[in-house]
């Protein structure tokens, strides 16, 4: 199941990817929640938003 959009963004997160379905305006997230992954990671390359969807292109 996919995660909702919403209205807000989350406060304190970042997100330049500005093809992510979840991308607002300004670097914002405008996912109702994210999950960064994998566990363990040892540095800033291993790690991966897995709450990104590709925008839809219309």
């Amino acid at each position: 199941m996919r995660i909702e959009k919403s209205n807000n963004s989350i406060n304190r997160v970042k997100c330049c990817v500005n093809s992510c379905y979840y991308y607002g305006e300004g670097d914002h997230c405008l996912a109702s929640k994210i999950e960064i992954q994998p566990p363990n990671a040892q540095n800033t390359q291993e790690t991966d938003c897995a709450t990104f969807a590709p925008k839809t292109q219309g």
